[in-house]
């Protein structure tokens, strides 16, 4: 009787200590990398992105190829040129990172009672790539043509480079469809909900740049034209600096600010000649612009990495400080 007493006793000391091993090893699932070869369904399942992992994604409320792999995702990109499934793999892992980490990554634009209202406002949301604590932020609007969101190829790894510099960035997930005007008015709440919340995020209110490619270029001229309050915002004040990356869009209002542009010689869509206009009614106002046309790139070449426009980012920012007296 003792003995089976004691070989009990030793099992169950040999079960605790195993169970306490488990829990002393690292979660590394929460950490691990995506890959070229990882798929859409490790990405919609990864647990440092659980409750957001599809806001990733181009397309709102598609059922994805689950065995489609990552290395193949410029196929969900069709206005968008220069793909680079590294620069794609490298915005995704920040955010996994920062998840694992604990960091405020994702939130979502309109509070759970009004999504429940209006089923199309779940489209809408915010990514967060820290900065220095207290620096202005960016608020970026991926392109795609209001058909899909390119957060992938122009929206995070724009806010990685940005948040590298020292300044704070969100990406900017809109409602699609029509002319824009649900998205720009998504753009201007999410200027309010960022400066309600600048303590959560520890971002300063004032000083913000408001960036967009293609279609989100639309969006951010129409903030930086008319303020947020012109697009049922709350927020009066205007953006330091807008940057625009290739599109057509010329029209312009009281006071735009200070500008940075950016398109390609071989953009189809929105070639320099489109651009061109909006940048001279500007310079004639006195508003500083800088027009960048970067040569051999077509539409949406994103970072421009491998590219001709490589390094334009950096460019914006320097334009975006200046505006900030650095």
């Amino acid at each position: 009787m003792r003995r089976t007493t004691f070989l009990l006793l030793a099992l169950v000391l040999l079960l605790a200590a195993r169970l306490h091993a488990q829990d002393a090893m690292p979660d590394t699932t929460r950490t691990a990398p995506l890959t070229a070869d990882s798929t859409i369904g490790e990405l919609l399942s990864h647990p440092a992105l659980d409750g957001f992992a599809d806001m990733t994604l181009p397309w709102y409320g598609r059922d994805y190829d689950a065995d489609q792999r990552l290395s193949e995702i410029a196929g969900m990109l069709p206005y968008h040129s220069a793909v680079d499934v590294p620069t794609v793999l490298d915005g995704l892992n920040r955010l996994i990172a920062d998840s694992a980490a604990g960091l405020p990554v994702f939130e979502h634009l309109y509070s759970a009672e009004e999504r429940a209202a209006d089923a199309t406002l779940g489209a809408a949301g915010l990514f967060f790539f820290a900065g220095d604590p207290g620096a202005p932020f960016a608020l970026i609007a991926p392109g795609g043509g209001f058909s899909y969101v390119g957060s992938v190829h122009e929206g995070f790894p724009y806010a990685a480079r940005i948040s590298d510099s020292g300044l704070n960035a969100f990406v900017l997930t809109y409602r699609t469809g029509g002319s824009g005007r649900p998205a720009t008015q998504d753009m201007a709440r999410a200027v309010d909900l960022i400066r309600d919340r600048a303590g959560v995020y520890r971002v300063s209110p004032d000083g913000y740049s408001v960036w967009g490619s293609s279609a989100g270029a639309r969006m951010a001229a129409f903030i930086g034209s008319d303020t947020p309050a012109g697009h049922g915002g709350r927020t009066a004040q205007p953006p330091a600096a807008v940057v625009m990356a290739y599109t057509s869009h010329t029209a312009t209002g009281e006071s735009d600010p200070p500008t940075y542009v950016v398109v390609g010689t071989q953009d189809r869509i929105a070639p320099p000649r489109n651009m061109a206009p909006r940048v001279e009614a500007l310079r004639q106002r006195g508003i500083e612009v800088t027009y960048a046309v970067i040569p051999d790139v077509g539409h949406g070449f994103g970072t421009g990495r491998g590219t001709a426009a490589e390094g334009w980012i950096d460019d914006a920012i320097a334009f975006w400080r200046r505006q900030l007296g650095e």
